[in-house]
């Protein structure tokens, strides 16, 4: 079993394209509309192939952060670099070790208000 992708629904795609691929470097890789022509769908891909499926809906713009879904994670080489370098809308927690995970992390917002944990080495 893999992973192929994480589905985001976002106030506006066209935004939240931009978020993903020049703030944290995804390539825009696909896309379609729904038959019914409300839903937009964007997709977004990491190195590894992982996609990020972003649908806007019309008339849905803010959206409640529900208990089964918290964030996604992204691999970076320097969560410090990342964390200054990004753009982002909302800092959940500042960079720190996570020690029993042997890694960094920092987590940040989105335009959307989506969690984003930023992982990477420990020094």
């Amino acid at each position: 079993m893999d992973l192929i992708h994480v589905n985001l629904n976002v106030a506006d795609v066209d935004r939240a394209l931009e978020f993903y691929t020049e703030e944290l470097g995804f390539e825009e890789t696909w896309g379609f509309d729904a038959p019914d022509g409300e839903t937009v769908h964007r997709y977004v891909a990491a190195d590894n192939g992982i996609e990020i499926q972003l649908s806007e809906t019309e008339g849905e713009t803010s959206f409640e952060e529900g208990t089964a879904w918290d964030h996604v994670a992204l691999l970076v080489d320097d969560v410090d670099a990342a964390f200054k370098a990004i753009e982002n809308h909302g800092v959940v927690k500042e960079p720190g070790d996570q020690p029993e995970a042997g890694v960094r992390t920092a987590f940040i917002r989105d335009p959307d208000g989506h969690k984003v944990e930023l992982v990477g080495p420990l020094e």
